[in-house]
Order: C-alpha cells, then sequence, then structure tokens
C-alpha cells in the first residue's frame, strides 16, 4: 500500500474506528494491517540489532577484561583499569571494570597470611616442587584441581588435569559428591590416554592429600607437588584455565541436568583442546602444543608458575 497514504490515516484518525478511516481514504483494510505488522516486525528488528550489539559489546569488553587479568592476575581492578587505558582500551573506567570483576568474580591475587595456628593435619604433606623449575616438555608436569559449578540450585563439582607445558585438558569428571573416588577415577583416564608425568601437582585439598589419591600417584611412581598453604598463584594455570571455562561455557547456559551440564562441558572441552587459540602458547593451540611437544614455554610463563 501507499505508505504516505497509511501515515495520513495515522495521522487523521484521532475519534474514528481503522475500519471507518480505511473506507474514508478508501483504502483497503486488510493491506493497512499488513503494513502495520511490517512496522512493527521492523522496529522489533531494530530494537533486537541494538540489544545484539550491547551484548556483542559487552562480550568483547569482558574478554578484554578477562585477557589482560589472566596477563596481571595480582591487579586488581584500578591497576587493570589503567594498565587497559594505556593499552588502547578506552571504554575502561575504573567502574566498568570494577563492575567486570564482580560479575567475572575477579579479584586481584595475593597471598594469604593465616593468624591463627592451623588444626594438626590429619594427611602429609608434600613440598612444592615448581619453584625455579623450567616446564620444558609435555608431561613433566600436570596439574589437577577441583571447581565449584551451580546447577538448578545445587552444587556439583568438576575435576580436570592439565599438562602445564601445553595447557590441554588431558582428562576431566563430574560428581555431585566431593568424594576422592571421582579425582582417582580422572587420574586413572588422563594415565591410560597419555602415559605417565613425572611430577604432579595438586593444591591440599583433603581429596589430593588422602592416601588412597597418594598411593595413586605413587603407584605410579609420579613425583608429588602440592602447593604452599595460602599461595594461591602456586596453580595459576589451572585456576586460569576455571575461568576461561566459565565465562566461555558454564555462565553462558542455564544447563538443568548433570546430562545437559556434561555434555555441554564436552562440547566445550574438545573446543577449548582443538581449536582455541591459547594467549600463553603464542595464540598456538593446546592440542598442537601437545603433539609436537617442542614449544618453548616463555620466561614470564614460568615465573608467573613459579612466583
Amino acid at each position: 500500500m501507499d505508505e504516505e497514504i497509511a501515515l495520513e490515516l495515522q495521522a487523521t484518525g484521532i475519534g474514528l474506528s481503522i475500519a471507518d478511516q480505511c473506507r474514508l481514504l478508501k483504502i483497503n483494510r486488510a493491506s493497512y494491517y499488513r503494513w502495520k505488522a511490517h512496522q512493527e516486525q521492523s522496529v522489533r528488528e531494530e530494537r533486537q540489532r541494538q540489544l545484539d550489539a550491547k551484548k556483542d559489546s559487552e562480550i568483547s569488553f569482558a574478554t578484554a577484561v578477562l585477557d589482560a587479568w589472566q596477563a596481571h592476575p595480582t591487579y586488581g581492578y584500578r591497576k587493570l583499569s589503567h594498565y587497559m587505558l594505556r593499552s588502547g582500551h578506552l571504554e575502561a573506567t575504573e567502574k566498568r571494570v570494577r563492575l567486570m570483576y564482580q560479575r567475572l568474580g575477579l579479584k586481584g591475587l595475593r597471598p594469604k597470611f593465616k593468624t591463627t595456628r592451623p588444626p594438626k593435619r590429619k594427611f602429609k604433606k608434600y613440598p612444592y616442587l615448581l619453584r625455579g623449575k623450567t616446564i620444558a616438555y609435555v608431561n613433566q608436569v600436570w596439574a589437577t584441581d577441583i571447581t565449584y559449578i551451580k546447577l538448578d540450585g545445587r552444587m556439583v563439582y568438576l575435576t580436570a588435569i592439565i599438562d602445564l607445558y601445553s595447557r590441554k585438558i588431558l582428562s576431566w569428571g563430574l560428581s555431585e559428591t566431593m568424594k576422592t573416588e571421582f579425582c582417582i577415577d580422572c587420574l586413572h583416564e588422563a594415565v591410560v590416554r597419555y602415559g605417565v608425568p613425572a611430577i604432579f601437582n595438586t593444591d591440599c585439598g583433603s581429596q589430593f592429600c588422602s592416601n588412597e589419591f597418594i598411593g595413586a600417584l605413587q603407584g605410579y611412581g609420579i613425583e608429588i607437588s602440592m602447593d604452599g598453604i595460602g599461595r594461591c598463584l602456586d596453580n595459576i594455570f589451572i585456576e586460569r584455565t576455571w575461568l576461561t571455562l566459565k565465562y566461555e561455557c558454564i555462565f553462558l547456559h542455564d544447563w538443568r541436568t548433570m546430562k545437559e551440564l556434561e555434555a555441554g562441558l564436552s562440547s566445550f572441552i574438545f573446543s577449548f583442546n582443538s581449536e582455541r587459540p591459547h594467549q600463553g602458547l603464542d595464540y598456538q593451540i593446546p592440542d598442537e602444543v601437545y603433539r609436537k611437544g617442542c614449544f618453548p614455554v616463555g620466561e614470564d610463563d614460568t615465573k608467573e608458575q613459579v612466583a
């Protein structure tokens, strides 16, 4: 229909029904409604384009903040804001960076100093073996940890083992409890698929200090390393892996069942290993680095690991 007539119909129709206006202007009423529906659809599409553009901008900024934090995990939001501004991210005001820190659960990492005497440990504590050590080849050092995932109002637990040289996720497992068995299963799976590492690094969690887990490591002849108590940077590579996984996978979905979560994690970890370029590997892919086994670890990465 003639758009000008339709506009005139809208402008002059005060007090008249649509049917009366169409009859006076000799316009087919069905044509008017088709035009009106088209206009409303155009408005909705434009609104959606604006929302998508805003979402893309937020994702881009969040990615920039996460990348900057991963490069400087000890920075608080103020220092990171100044760092990003100097790097050309003019949108990285202190307020925006602070809000993004809150959304992503970031903070400047610092060693925690204990003010009270810890209780006697039930399990043996092994020394941290990576300080001053250059990680120069695959299967030299593996690391593991457990992280929490909120699933339909409850917490479930994810463990994973990574090769520190290639950053490849070698094996992983989900559990509804914090029992040691799922950590041991993860270890056995990694060894069966990739062989035995020289050193295995963990934190001091009860699962990894347990006689069962220690016995499994000793059974393979693996040298055991444990993070220092309060040394939040000792296992920084796997902490970065958790952040990447949560931001690029977990936070983008609303899974309700373990089956859905497992399928989503499986897809993401496959992509993480085989498709996603890694800044710490000079934008190579973990699978490629693991296969080649000869990519030189940068001095800065080594310093971060052994700080």
